[in-house]
């Protein structure tokens, strides 16, 4: 069964997401700096494939934060229009959730979370 939300929820997930990925994108650059600092007080090669590995990984959240991004503006799109279309009472109408886009953020949160619990791990294993 479809779970369904007024439209002023679904508006509310949609830029509660989109600010939590930004603060992700400032966090990955931040790990990233860091990791910089790592290679450069560490050379040992050990140290530097791992790096290059934690590189390759926040690389990856930085790709995946752009898509999620862009589904979510999409989505925010497709809603605009709808409601452009049929602007009456649209604080009482309800849509259907958006739980695939709401799996997917969630997903990334939780992946982000672990990637930064092993790059600290990492980082304090090589200071």
């Amino acid at each position: 069964m479809e779970s369904r939300k007024h439209v002023t929820e679904l508006h509310t997930d949609r830029v509660e997401w989109l600010k939590k990925l930004m603060f992700y994108k400032d966090d990955v650059a931040s790990h990233l700096n860091r990791l910089a600092e790592v290679v450069q007080n560490n050379n040992k090669v050990e140290v530097t494939s791992m790096a290059e590995h934690f590189q390759n990984l926040f690389i990856r959240q930085l790709e995946v934060n752009d898509e999620l991004r862009h589904e979510i503006n999409e989505e925010s799109r497709l809603f605009a229009v709808t409601e452009a279309q049929n602007p009456v009472a649209t604080d009482r109408k309800l849509a259907t959730d958006h739980t695939v886009l709401r799996d997917k953020v969630e997903t990334y949160e939780k992946l982000f979370n672990e990637l930064r619990l092993e790059f600290n791990t990492f980082v304090s294993k090589t200071l």
